[in-house]
Formats: C-alpha cells, sequence, structure tokens
C-alpha cells in the first residue's frame, strides 16, 4: 500500500456537506474516500480523481452495514459523521431522530474504537445544542441547553464523544456548525432552510416563504467553501489543540439579519427577485429559530486556525456567481 494513502469514511454523503467535502479530498491524490447514505451518495463532479471515491448506499441504523462499510475503508484514517434528520423533522419524530442522530452514531462510534481504536472521527453538531437565555454574542463559558429534539441528540452525541477521546478509544473532534448559506439544491427539513431557500429559489424563479415576519431577526451563517475549508483543516489538526475532554469547535460565521439578505438578494440578484419572498410566520419554526443563538465570539476558531466569511452580502453574491459558472 501506498504509505501516503489515507482512507475516509464519508457518512451522509447524499447531502450537501459530505460533498463539499469529497470535492476537496478528491483534487489530492492521497485521499481514498468511501462514500455512504441512505440515498445514492454523490461523488462530485469536476474533481481530479473521482475514481478514488467508493460509494456504498445502505442504512446506517443496521450494525451489519455499518461493518460492512468500516471493513471496506481499512486500513482507516478518519470518519466524518455527516449523516442525521434535521432539527424540523427531529422534532416533528422524536423515534426518527432517536433512531438516527442517537442511535446510529452511537453504534458507528462503539464499531469504530472496537475495530480502529485511536482513529480520528469528526462530527458534526450543531448551534441548536444552545438554548435560551441566552446573551447576545456567546462564548466559550455559555453551557448548551438545547430547547429542541435535534440540538439534544446532538449535545447527548457530543458528551459521549467527550468520553470516548478522554478515555483514548477515539480521537475525536465535535464541530458545531452555523446554518449554512447559500445551500445549493432543494429545501431540507431544517427549520434554517429559509435561510438559504429565500436566496435560492428566486434565483431560480420559484417562491420562498420566511417563516418569521422579523425582517431584523439575525442568524449566525457560514458559506459552503469556509465550511469544506475547515473541515479540511480539522482533519489536518493536531489532537492536542483542545482538552481532552472539551472536543468542540464553534465554527465561526458571521451574524446577518433578514433585511440584509434580502438586500444582498436585490443587489446581486435584481430588485425583482423579492417579489418572490413570501413572509409568513409559522408559530413551530419561529421557536425553534428563536431558541438558537444569533451571534459567536469566534476568538477560538481564529485561533486554531479556520477561516470565516466577510460578510452576508459576500455569502449571497458566492453562491449568485456560482450559478454563472
Amino acid at each position: 500500500m501506498d504509505s501516503e494513502r489515507i482512507n475516509i469514511i464519508i457518512t451522509g454523503a447524499g447531502g450537501l456537506v459530505g460533498p463539499l467535502l469529497a470535492s476537496r479530498l478528491l483534487n489530492e491524490p492521497q485521499y481514498r474516500l468511501v462514500l455512504t447514505d441512505l440515498a445514492d451518495p454523490i461523488v462530485p463532479d469536476g474533481v481530479k480523481y473521482p475514481e478514488h471515491a467508493t460509494c456504498i448506499k445502505g442504512d446506517i441504523t443496521d450494525p451489519a452495514f455499518v461493518r460492512s462499510v468500516i471493513a471496506a475503508a481499512q486500513p482507516l484514517g478518519a470518519v466524518f459523521i455527516f449523516h442525521g434528520i434535521m432539527s424540523a423533522g427531529s422534532e416533528a419524530n422524536l423515534d426518527l431522530s432517536l433512531a438516527v442522530n442517537l442511535d446510529s452514531v452511537r453504534g458507528l462510534l462503539d464499531a469504530l474504537r472496537r475495530s480502529n481504536p485511536g482513529v480520528r472521527v469528526v462530527y458534526a453538531s450543531s448551534q441548536a445544542v444552545y438554548g435560551q437565555p441566552l446573551p447576545a454574542r456567546v462564548t466559550d463559558d455559555i453551557a448548551p441547553t438545547p430547547q429542541g429534539t435535534y440540538g439534544t441528540h446532538k449535545l447527548m452525541t457530543e458528551i459521549l464523544l467527550n468520553d470516548l477521546h478522554r478515555k483514548g478509544l477515539l480521537d475525536a473532534f465535535i464541530v458545531r456548525f452555523p446554518t449554512i448559506s447559500v445551500r445549493p439544491g432543494k429545501p431540507t427539513q431544517a427549520a434554517s432552510s429559509f435561510l438559504s431557500g429565500m436566496i435560492r429559489e428566486p434565483m431560480h424563479g420559484q417562491e420562498c416563504v420566511i417563516p418569521i415576519a422579523d425582517r431584523g431577526f439575525k442568524s449566525f451563517l457560514s458559506s459552503p467553501s469556509a465550511i469544506a475549508e475547515n473541515l479540511v483543516r480539522v482533519l489536518r489538526m493536531d489532537s492536542a489543540a483542545l482538552p481532552a475532554h472539551r472536543r468542540h469547535i464553534n465554527f465561526p460565521g458571521i451574524s446577518a439579519s433578514v433585511q440584509e439578505l434580502m438586500d444582498a438578494l436585490a443587489r446581486h440578484g435584481g430588485e425583482d427577485r423579492l417579489k418572490l419572498l413570501r413572509e409568513e410566520t409559522d408559530p413551530a419554526q419561529e421557536a425553534i429559530l428563536r431558541s438558537w443563538p444569533q451571534d459567536f465570539d469566534i476568538s477560538t476558531p481564529l485561533r486554531l486556525g479556520l477561516v470565516v466569511d466577510e460578510s452576508a452580502d459576500g455569502l449571497v453574491k458566492e453562491y449568485i456567481d456560482s450559478l454563472k459558472k
């Protein structure tokens, strides 16, 4: 075997973040990826080494399937855990969230600590682990107290990972994502889905419903490109960069209001696009959204060498420019 070869498993590889990371890693010759999802995993177009990706479709809640995926990636270098049921979907279906967001991840971690003790695991968590009351800017000292099923199950897994890392059973990093905007593709079951949809749908001539009638409402956002870059940096990060029992990193982002996103859409997409936005309060969605932080102190992730977007305008421009390619 080539000594430079690094085998990596990516779960949830049919979603958004999996292909974002895969598109980065498949442009470098040393990486071999095993991409898995319940839906068809995606090998991104235009990469230099598409032949270095193996796609395995199946149910991550099935222990036999988990073992087969791990076996296909030996000798295993790292695992990125991206699969899950999103926030609104989790709130609507507790049993499904328990099975996918909690039990399947615990089963995967248990299999990994037995088959590949000490392997690097990067787990995608969320700002949804926080709940009110919160300060205007969340710092590292604020304890997470989730107000939703999704955030609760994310935090439970975080605590398990902290313990597995402390015991030396896995080399864990927990990355708490901001809302990723602007997401390409279709709407998701996330309560935050409109933060991409209000740009993406009008740019395709479609209507988007904004479920909160408050243009001053702010969300903590990151572009897809910044997320991908930061994931690669975490893959290569020294394990000792974080304490042994506190393995989370709040990924950096920017705090942007609904109005700022609307202004950027008008500026880069045209004023006429605003006609395709409909503001219609959804009390259930709004309750989830208002429980999340609106801004973070990002000094720690910047100290660790992560990158951050410059502005809400830049997030929107990045997406609209991508449509021209």
